[in-house]
C-alpha cells in the first residue's frame, strides 16, 4: 500500500513537473511587445502600438514598409493558424497530423491550389507582388528570430518552414473555399432534375422565396402563390419503410443557416447626415478567431479593420474616406462538367476539338509516422476530375479560383479610395471570393455592387452538370467590371445585402440558384425603414436583432391544431400549446417556445419532403436535400392536399399527420434535455455558441484550456443575429468614415492564439454580450519599434 501511494505520488510529481515545464517553455514563446527590432527590407522605422487589447497600431512613412511590419506582428500572434490554413489549401496537413488528415489532403492536391498559387503570382501586377514579398520577409524575420515555436508546433513536434509569397495566395484559396468552393448544391439539383419530374423539382427549388420576392419588387410579405403539383407528388409518396434516421439524412435542414448581414445607411436619415455601414459576417467560428484587428497609418493613408492572418489586405474596414463591408453573394461559380468518355480509349474525353487524353499528375502526400502515399490525378481542360461521380459518371471541376485570373490583391487599392465611386472601380475590379460590397463615404453617399470574377455562361446556366463537349455550353469569360450590377444613392436611403438575392430577371447574367431565404434582408429592411436620425448604436442593436418572424407561420399552426377540442383529447400537448403561448418573437436566451418551434419546423420539414425523394437517393447515396425549404413547406402546409399527405396508410389526414408530429417534437425535446414540460425549455438551453481550437480533438486533454467556454446564446438561424452551434458573427462592425471616434466593433476570442496570452479571450466577452467596443484602438500600453538594417549590413 505504501508503495503504491509512493507511486502515485511520484507520478503525480513528474507529471507536475512536466506541466511546470511545459507551462515555462509556453510562456517563453509569448511574443515581445516592447523594446527596438532591425527589420531587413524597410526604408524607414516604423512604430508599433499595442492598446489594452492587443491590436497593433503601425505607422509608417510607405505602404510596403507598414505591410512588412504587419507580417512580422501578425505572425507573432498567429502563426500556427497561418501555417495551418497555407496547408490546408496545399494539401500537407497529414504531414504533422499524420493519416488521420489524409482524405481533406486528397481532396486538397486534387484541386492542385499551390500550382494555381504559382500561376497567380507570375501574372500578378509588380506592385501586388512586391506586397506579398514584404509581408513574407516581416513573417519571416519572425520566423528567424523566434526561440520557441507555437506551443501547438511543439505539441506536433515540427516547425514552421519559412512564408512564401504563394502561401498568402493559398490562404486566399482557402477563403475561397471556405465562401463559394462548394459543389453540393449542384450536386443536389442534377440528382432532383434526373430523378423527379420537371414539375417537382421546379416546386422543391424554387427561385425566389416570398420575402425577397418582396423585396424585389417593393410589395408587401405575401403568402406564396406557389401551385402544389398534387398528382406528380402523389405518385411520388413512399412512406413505407422508411426510418426516422433516412428521413432526416435526406433533409438535414441547416445549408440556409450560414450567411452574412451589411447595410448602408445614407447621409438623409441619419442625425447629421453621416453615412454608417454595419458589417457582420457569420463563419464558422473557431479558436483563434479568422479575423485579426489592425489599424495603420502610412503617408496620409490611415486604415482601420480586419486582416486574414496571412493574407496582407484589410477586407472589412475604414480609411477615414470610405468605409467597405462584404456578405458572402452565395451565387454559383463552380460548374460540374459532365464527361463524355470515348469508349474506345476511357483515357480520353469529348471535347469540341474532339476526342482529347486526359492530362496526369501523380501527388506524393508525405504522412507523419507513415509511409507517403502517392495519388495520380486525371485533369481535363476545364479543370480536375471530381473525386466523386455524379449519376454514375465523371465530372471536372470548373471553378473560378482555380483560374488565375480571377485572384488578386487588387482590393488592396481601397486604402486610396476617397469616394463611393472609387471605391465601385476598385470592388469591380479585384479578384477575390465573389461578395456584395456595401460602402459609405464621408460625404454621405452609399452604394452597393459585386466583387470578384463572376463567370459569363453560354449555352447554360450552371444549375445542374452538364456536357461542354458540343462546344454549344461552357463559359466565355467573366463579366466586365463596368458589366457588374451596382445601385448608388436609392431614394430609400439604405441598402441592404443578407446573402440573398439582389438582382431580378432583367439582369442579363446567371449570379446563382441557391441563394439564402430573404427573411433576414426582410427584417432589417422593415427596421431600416421605420428608423430615422440613426445613430451608430442604432445598427448595432439592430445586428443584435433575435426577432424571428419565420417562426410565426409554425406558431400559428399549432394554435389552429390544437384547439380546446383535440387539447380535450390530447391534454399531454397542453404545455405545447403553453409553450408557444409563452413565446416572446424573439431567440433570446430565455426565450420560452421558440426552441419547440425550430425543431417542430425541422421535424416537419424531414417527414413532408422524405417521402417524394427515395428515388434521389437510389440515384445517389450521398443525396440530400438542402434546399430553401420554408417556401415548399409552407405551401404544402397551406394547402393540405390529400395526395402530399405523407404515408397516409398511417394518417387519416393531415391533422392526425400534424398531431404525431407535434408529440414527437415534444416527447424528442423532454428526453433530449431531461425535461418534465417542454414549456420550461429556454431557449438557450439549446442554442449554444461552440468556438473550438484545431488541436481540441487532436489533443484532447488540452480542448479545455484552449476552447472558448460553451455558454447559452441568444440568436438563431432564421433571425438578424445568426448564432447556431458554431456559426455566428465572426465581427460586428458598425462605422462612419468620417466619424471613427463612433465607429464599434465586435469579435469573438481575441488577438492572439497564444492561450496565455492575456489577449487569448479578451474580446469574447464583449462580442458575445453584444457591449460596444471601440473600432479603433485605444492608447498604447506596449511599443515595439522596427528600424531598417544599418547600410553597412545591406551592402
Amino acid at each position: 500500500m505504501i508503495t503504491g501511494r509512493r507511486v502515485l505520488v511520484a507520478v503525480g510529481v513528474a507529471a507536475g513537473l512536466g506541466a511546470a515545464a511545459v507551462l515555462l517553455v509556453c510562456t517563453a514563446s509569448l511574443p515581445a511587445r516592447d523594446g527596438t527590432l532591425t527589420l531587413a527590407g524597410l526604408r524607414a522605422p516604423v512604430a508599433v502600438g499595442f492598446d489594452e487589447y492587443g491590436v497593433p497600431m503601425l505607422s509608417a512613412d510607405s505602404r510596403l514598409d507598414a505591410i512588412r511590419a504587419l507580417g512580422y506582428v501578425t505572425a507573432q500572434d498567429r502563426l500556427f493558424q497561418m501555417d495551418l490554413l497555407r496547408r490546408t489549401s496545399a494539401g500537407r496537413l497529414a504531414e504533422v497530423f499524420g493519416e488521420p488528415a489524409l482524405s481533406i489532403d486528397l481532396k486538397q492536391r486534387r484541386l492542385g491550389l499551390s500550382r494555381v498559387a504559382e500561376a497567380v503570382l507570375r501574372r500578378l501586377p509588380e506592385d501586388q507582388s512586391a506586397l506579398l514579398t514584404a509581408y513574407a520577409e516581416g513573417v519571416n524575420a519572425f520566423l528567424h528570430q523566434m526561440t520557441i515555436p507555437p506551443f501547438e508546433c511543439l505539441l506536433l513536434g515540427y516547425r514552421p518552414a519559412p512564408w512564401e509569397p504563394t502561401d498568402s495566395l493559398l490562404v486566399v484559396s482557402a477563403m475561397f473555399q471556405m465562401l463559394n468552393g462548394s459543389e453540393g448544391d449542384e450536386r443536389m439539383r442534377t440528382v432532383m432534375t434526373a430523378s423527379l419530374p420537371a414539375e417537382v423539382a421546379a416546386f422543391l427549388l424554387p427561385p425566389l422565396d416570398h420575402y425577397t420576392a418582396q423585396l424585389l419588387t417593393g410589395g408587401t410579405t405575401k403568402p406564396s402563390s406557389m401551385t402544389v403539383p398534387v398528382e406528380a407528388l402523389a405518385a411520388l409518396r413512399r412512406a413505407g419503410g422508411q426510418s426516422r434516421s433516412l428521413q432526416v439524412s435526406l433533409v438535414p435542414g441547416r445549408k440556409r443557416e450560414l450567411g452574412s448581414n451589411a447595410w448602408v445607411v445614407g447621409g438623409g436619415k441619419t442625425e447629421d447626415g453621416r453615412a454608417i455601414l454595419a458589417n457582420d459576417m457569420h463563419l464558422d467560428l473557431g479558436v483563434p478567431n479568422i479575423w485579426y484587428r489592425v489599424q495603420m497609418r502610412y503617408g496620409r493613408i490611415e486604415l482601420a479593420g480586419v486582416v486574414v492572418p496571412g493574407i496582407p489586405v484589410v477586407i472589412a474596414g475604414s480609411n477615414g474616406a470610405v468605409s467597405w463591408g462584404l456578405t458572402n453573394v452565395e451565387g454559383d461559380f463552380l460548374d460540374l462538367v459532365r464527361l463524355e468518355l470515348n469508349p474506345k480509349n476511357p483515357d480520353e474525353y469529348g471535347t469540341p476539338d474532339g476526342w482529347q487524353a486526359f492530362t496526369h499528375r501523380t501527388e506524393t502526400i508525405a504522412i507523419k509516422g507513415g509511409p507517403d502515399q502517392m495519388v495520380e490525378i486525371r485533369e481535363t481542360r476545364w479543370g480536375p476530375v471530381a473525386e466523386e461521380p455524379l449519376l454514375g459518371g465523371p465530372v471536372a471541376l470548373r471553378w473560378t479560383a482555380l483560374d488565375p485570373e480571377a485572384v488578386d490583391l487588387g482590393l488592396v487599392w481601397m486604402d486610396q479610395a476617397r469616394s463611393v465611386w472609387d471605391a465601385l472601380a476598385v470592388a469591380t475590379r479585384a479578384g477575390a471570393p465573389p461578395s456584395n460590397v456595401l460602402l459609405a463615404d464621408a460625404e454621405g453617399h452609399i452604394a452597393w455592387t459585386y466583387m470578384g470574377r463572376i463567370p459569363v455562361r453560354r449555352g447554360l446556366d450552371g444549375s445542374v452538370s452538364v456536357s461542354w463537349a458540343d462546344g454549344r455550353t461552357g463559359w466565355t469569360g467573366f463579366i466586365p467590371p463596368d458589366d457588374l450590377p451596382r445601385v448608388i444613392d436609392p431614394p430609400a436611403g439604405y441598402l441592404v445585402s443578407a446573402n440573398h438575392r439582389m438582382t431580378d430577371d432583367t439582369y442579363p447574367h446567371v449570379i446563382g440558384h441557391a441563394f439564402a431565404n430573404g427573411y433576414r434582408a426582410y427584417r432589417i429592411t422593415e427596421r431600416l425603414r421605420a428608423m430615422e436620425r440613426v445613430r451608430e448604436p442604432d445598427l448595432l442593436a439592430l445586428q443584435l436583432d433575435t426577432t424571428t418572424e419565420l417562426h410565426e407561420f409554425y406558431r400559428d399552426l399549432i394554435r389552429r391544431l390544437l384547439t380546446p377540442e383535440v387539447l380535450a383529447q390530447h391534454p399531454e400537448l397542453a404545455e405545447a400549446r403553453e409553450a408557444v403561448e409563452a413565446w416572446d418573437g424573439r431567440a433570446e436566451k430565455d426565450s420560452r417556445g421558440v426552441a419547440l418551434l425550430t425543431a417542430f419546423r425541422r421535424s416537419l420539414a424531414a417527414s413532408v419532403f422524405a417521402p417524394f425523394l427515395q428515388g434521389c437517393r437510389e440515384q445517389d447515396p450521398a443525396f440530400a436535400y438542402d434546399g430553401d425549404l420554408d417556401t415548399p413547406l409552407r405551401t404544402l402546409l397551406t394547402e393540405q392536399a390529400p395526395g402530399t399527405l405523407p404515408d397516409p396508410a398511417r394518417f387519416a389526414d393531415w391533422h392526425a399527420f400534424l398531431l404525431h408530429e407535434l408529440e414527437r417534437t415534444v416527447a424528442t425535446l423532454k428526453a433530449d434535455y431531461g425535461l418534465s414540460r417542454v414549456d420550461a425549455l429556454a431557449w438557450g438551453v439549446m442554442n449554444r455558441v461552440r468556438m473550438a481550437h484545431p488541436l481540441s480533438d487532436t489533443i484532447p486533454l488540452v480542448g479545455r484550456w484552449l476552447n472558448m467556454a460553451e455558454e447559452a446564446a441568444p440568436g438563431c438561424g432564421q433571425c438578424v443575429r445568426v448564432l447556431s452551434g458554431s456559426l455566428a458573427a465572426s465581427e460586428r462592425m458598425v462605422v462612419s468614415p468620417s466619424h471613427h471616434s463612433d465607429a464599434i466593433f465586435h469579435m469573438p476570442g481575441g488577438q492572439s492564439g497564444h492561450p496565455l496570452s492575456p489577449h487569448y479571450r479578451d474580446q469574447h466577452r464583449n462580442w458575445s454580450q453584444g457591449l460596444p467596443t471601440p473600432l479603433l484602438a485605444g492608447r498604447a500600453v506596449h511599443n515595439l519599434t522596427f528600424r531598417p538594417e544599418p547600410a553597412s549590413a545591406r551592402s
